[in-house]
Parts: C-alpha cells; structure tokens; sequence
C-alpha cells in the first residue's frame, strides 16, 4: 500500500506528531501502568492503630482488675470485649497495610502483598494475646479474649492484603477515626439523655436511649465518610503528582462503608470467638441476660447506620469535587 498523501494508507492513518525530548530524540509515551495509588501514611496509621489497640487492652485490664468479685469481672470482660475487638481489627489491618505496601514498594506481586499483610495481622495479633495472658488473670476468660482478639487481628491483616492499598487505608483511618469517636461520645451521653426527654418511666428511658443511640450511629457515619473522602483525596493527590491517577467513584463508597463492614465483621467475630464469653455474662442474672442482648442487637444496629450513612457521605463528598465536561458546559 501507499504511504504517499494520496494513498489509502495515509488517509486512514493520518500522520500524527509525535513527542519529542529536549535532546531531539523521540520520546516514547509511557503506558498506563494500571496499578492503583499507593496507600499514603501507613506507618502513622498503623502505629495509631497498634496504639489504640494497646489502648484498650489496658482499660479493659484496669476495669477487670477493679472488680471486687469474680461475677463482676466476668460481666465486665463481657461489655469490654467488642471495643477489644473493634480496635483489634483495625490494628491489623492498619500493621498489614503498612507491610503489604511496604513490600510493594520493594518487589511487585499480589500474593507476597497477601502473604506480608498477613503476617503483620499475625504479629499484632500474638504480641496481643501474650500482653492479655501475662497482665490479665489466668482464667477461661482471659484465654477466649485473648484469642479473639489474635483472630481479630489476623483477619484484619488479612484484609489488608487487598490490592487497592488506598481504599484499605482509607477504611482503616475512617473506622479508627470512629471508634475515637464512639469513646469521646460517651461524655455527652447523658446530656443527651436529658435533652431526649430521659425521665422517670421505663418507656421515657427507652425512647431517649434510642435517640441517643440513633445521634451517636448518624454523626459516626458522617465522620466515617468525610475521613474516608479525605484519605482518599490526599492518596489521589500524590497519585497524580506521580503521574498516576486517584480512586474512582466505587473506591470512595467502599471506603465509605468500610468502618460499618468491619463493625459488623468484628460483631460476628464476638458471636463466634467470644460467644462462650457472652454466654456466660448472660448467665448471671436475667437482667445481665436482656443486657447482652439488648447490646448485641444495639452494635448490629449502629454498623448498619454507620454503613449507610458512611458510604452516602463519602460519595457525595466525591460527587461534589466532579467538574462537568467543557462539552457539558458549552451547551
């Protein structure tokens, strides 16, 4: 075929200028690579996380400790386990995302980025069990926390082995930024009680419960949201620095319901690992029994809201930063 201006070649083909490099050379376009942003910050989060989690075991050990009987402390361990757990979850996740993506940096491949993040939720998980089993009391309840919680720990790794290490990141910071949050609400629980009406009847105490309990699941979503969009943002900032590019519209709603997805993970984590644990506060008494209850289906229910509340945030957040395309703005 012809390559002069009139053959067929050149008019299906049309010469095109191709880039050229300051020396005179041509320089070739590089292709996309197609891997996703790097997780930025990760060792920061995962040492806030290993904190947190070191955090709550002590709290968890000075309230056991303060119990003047046996019962007590078994009814205590029993609240305390799923903010043990939650902040288990989290801090592997958070020390397997620092290893995955500190193994990426060095050598490329999905499955040694599994095989790290694992490892790291196995490391936090064991130094974890060892801190409950040598500063708590040697007792079937210490043994169900402290294996619950290694669980909890490894399946957070686990989960940090996903290959977007970005939305991982942004779910791990938003959900720690929430559980911060669920702790410091505790001081305004009882204002709230009394602005909700808390009055001297059962049916006035159980109405402003739920309303504070509604108030705490819907500002905990928002938080999750807004700090998902903003991880996820700073991650799609140095992305594009790099040439690279940010997450995409799923990327933020994941992130969004991340901190909700693992609050109901950790819940079926208590039912299984912990349920000998939660059976046997329940079996106290019948009010410790409606108690447990009552709190399972309470946890059920604030994952839900955050879940929900967390993903819409997030995403519209995203959906106001969009710009409309100049053909868009020309008609």
């Amino acid at each position: 075929m012809s390559n002069q201006p009139g053959g067929s070649t050149a008019a299906a083909q049309p010469d095109r200028p191709q880039p050229v490099d300051p020396a005179g050379g041509t320089k070739s376009v590089a292709a996309p690579a197609g891997r996703p942003a790097p997780a930025p910050g990760t060792l920061v989060l995962a040492l806030l996380a290993v904190g947190w989690l070191a955090a709550m075991l002590w709290s968890t050990r000075q309230a056991i400790s303060s119990a003047t009987a046996g019962v007590t402390a078994v009814s205590l361990s029993a609240f305390a386990l799923p903010g043990v757990i939650s902040a288990a979850l989290v801090a592997g996740a958070a020390f397997g995302l620092a290893a995955g993506e500190l193994v990426a940096r060095c050598r490329d491949g999905v499955t040694l980025r599994f095989v790290a993040a694992v490892a790291a939720g196995l490391l936090v998980g064991l130094a974890a069990a060892l801190a409950i089993d040598l500063t708590y009391a040697g007792d079937t309840t210490t043994r169900t926390i402290a294996g619950t919680t290694a669980a909890a720990a490894i399946i957070g790794g686990a989960l940090a082995g996903a290959r977007n290490g970005a939305v991982v990141g942004a779910v791990a910071g938003s959900a720690l930024g929430t559980l911060l949050f669920v702790v410091a609400f505790s001081v305004a629980r009882d204002p709230l009680f009394n602005l909700f009406g808390a009055g001297e009847s059962q049916q006035s105490l159980v109405t402003a419960a739920t309303w504070v309990s509604r108030t705490e699941s819907l500002i905990a979503g928002l938080i999750a949201g807004v700090l998902a969009f903003g991880y996820l943002s700073w991650a799609r900032r140095r992305a594009v620095r790099g040439g690279g590019a940010g997450a995409r519209w799923p990327g933020y709603l994941v992130a969004g319901a991340g901190p909700g997805l693992l609050l109901l993970l950790a819940e079926v984590i208590i039912r299984v690992g912990g349920r000998s644990l939660i059976d046997l506060a329940a079996a106290l008494s019948e009010a410790d029994a409606v108690a447990q209850t009552s709190l399972g289906t309470s946890r059920v229910d604030n994952a839900i809201w955050v879940l929900f509340v967390g993903a819409l945030t997030a995403l519209i957040t995203f959906g106001r930063t969009l710009t409309p395309a100049p053909d868009d703005e020309a008609r």
